[in-house]
């Protein structure tokens, strides 16, 4: 996602995190927000706040949306200010436009209008909690990012440990990429490190594997 352009409106919990996330990842954020205290929280940041109310297309025309690839609708406590801000997002030519929902009908409102995609954060989250307790012994923890592939956190396989990454050939075997290594620290406190994975570092028995790829290879990965 590098090098495009979101809008999300709502500075809200989930609003927030998906800026804040997104900026660190280098992404250009543009966060509408009619709280002006929300805008002033990040005028240190380099997230793009801009006062205004997205129920109104002139807001979201002088925010820049126009030029946005992705516009996020982030408010989802009233049903009206969220529609009418997809409608405003739809009718300015967003690319795509993704909207949250707090409910079944509203979810259904927002696909009738026009939203390419409606999320719901808390079924998200219990979903995810579910495919968690669900998944194969070895799978610590999941994080859908489409359909079909994901972000997990799992145990080191048997035939790994004591090899490095790419001694045990883990993208081509599993056709999974290992983006980091989260390893106990030496000074017995429980915590663990960040190791970003450069494919050389061995591999222990209780270390945590951070890896993206395909549902079914996770699971393959720890069959």
């Amino acid at each position: 996602m590098k090098g495009e352009k979101v809008g999300i409106i709502g500075g809200g919990r989930f609003g927030m995190a998906l800026a804040e996330s997104l900026a660190a990842n280098h992404v250009d954020v543009t966060l509408v927000d009619r709280d002006w205290t929300v805008v002033q929280s990040l005028s240190q940041s380099p997230i793009r706040a801009v006062f205004g109310d997205a129920t109104s297309r002139e807001v979201l025309v002088n925010a820049g949306f126009k030029d946005m690839d992705v516009a996020v609708v982030s408010i989802s406590s009233s049903m009206e200010s969220s529609v009418l801000a997809t409608l405003n997002c739809r009718d300015i030519g967003v690319k795509q436009v993704i909207s949250k929902a707090e409910s079944d009908l509203h979810g259904r409102v927002l696909e009738r209008i026009g939203a390419d995609s409606v999320i719901y954060p808390d079924r998200d989250r219990a979903l995810r909690l579910a495919k968690t307790l669900t998944s194969k012994k070895g799978v610590v923890d999941f994080l859908e990012v489409t359909d079909g592939y994901s972000i997990a956190e799992v145990a080191v396989p048997k035939p790994l440990v004591g090899k490095t990454v790419i001694e045990g050939n883990v993208r081509r075997e599993y056709s999974i990429t290992v983006l980091a290594i989260r390893r106990v620290k030496d000074d017995n406190s429980g915590l663990r490190d960040m190791i970003i994975s450069s494919g050389t570092e061995r591999l222990r028995e209780d270390d945590l594997l951070i890896v993206f790829g395909p549902d079914k290879n996770i699971d393959a990965l720890n069959a």
